[in-house]
């Protein structure tokens, strides 16, 4: 996913007077960005499905003095009706987004021959699913206004490499943010949009309260129960990164338009390894073929 030139718009160069919407803002990578993003002059949006997070979230910018510049509400990235309502309310309060951050997921992971359908569901629905309401929800909005502006989606660097298979969903459906991304990019860019992929590592948040998260209906019937209560208890690691630090490698990234924002150089020779083994199976014949 090379660089795109971007001649239709004015570029993102600076964060003053843009106005963002991040989904799973108020915790972990979410809230890290908003910070930074608040802090070089954004007005940011806070949309997540965790009222307690916003309360934390809110009173945190408050106390800091930046109630003025933070708003939020709270948002089931897999409602898409809810998800077009918010829109439609950044529309009508904002005049539509300049930069979108697709934050939202859960780190899903449980024995494979205990997977139901309901986890794999739950993983994939807020994964990748509520990638793709982003984009549809607010894609058009952002090309309308004609500002240009940004998309970013988080993924991980799960999707980069070969995942044990109690990880499996977490890693496909990241897998899955990561390729949409790579496609779109070229496209949006001559629209006026840049994108950007996140690609993080071991960063300090609360994705393990996955348990938490999960709707009614999607909790009773799965098979994850005893591995996300095992997760729940999990111990942030003292060399996991801070959220805010993460946050400006993104905002640096999206002022730079690149397409990947990546944290962590720990998975990079597995990196190599993956692709090399793809590379060393694929023919070395090239066959002409067109496509209808």
């Amino acid at each position: 996913m090379g660089k795109v030139k971007l001649e239709n718009r004015m570029p993102i160069d600076s964060f003053e007077g843009k106005t963002a919407f991040i989904t799973g803002g108020a915790s972990g990578i979410g809230l890290g960005i908003a910070k930074v993003l608040v802090a070089r002059g954004a007005q940011v949006v806070l949309a997540d499905l965790r009222q307690d997070h916003i309360d934390d979230a809110l009173a945190e910018f408050a106390g800091a003095g930046q109630s003025n510049t933070v708003s939020a509400m709270q948002l089931d990235v897999t409602n898409r009706e809810k998800y077009r309502e918010a829109a439609q309310k950044m529309q009508d309060e904002f005049g539509g987004v300049d930069i979108l951050i697709n934050n939202a997921g859960v780190g899903l992971e449980g024995p494979l021959e205990q997977a139901t359908y309901a986890d794999f569901d739950f993983g994939f629905g807020v994964n990748i699913g509520g990638v793709i309401n982003g984009f549809v929800e607010f894609m058009p909005q952002m090309i309308a206004h004609g500002r240009g502006g940004h998309i970013l989606s988080t993924s991980s660097l799960a999707a980069e490499v070969v995942m044990p298979a109690h990880l499996a969903i977490y890693g496909a459906s990241k897998a899955a943010v990561c390729h949409f991304c790579e496609s779109v990019r070229g496209e949006l860019g001559e629209k006026g949009i840049g994108v950007s992929v996140l690609l993080p590592g071991p960063v300090k948040s609360r994705i393990h309260e996955c348990q938490e998260n999960r709707p009614e209906a999607l909790r009773m019937q799965s098979g994850f129960a005893e591995s996300e209560q095992k997760l729940s208890e999990r111990q942030l690691g003292a060399g996991w990164m801070d959220a805010e630090e993460a946050g400006n490698l993104v905002a640096d990234g999206i002022l730079a338009n690149d397409p990947y924002i990546v944290t962590h150089g720990m998975f990079k020779e597995a990196q190599r390894a993956r692709s090399q083994a793809v590379l060393d199976a694929t023919p070395d014949r090239v066959e002409m073929v067109e496509f209808g």
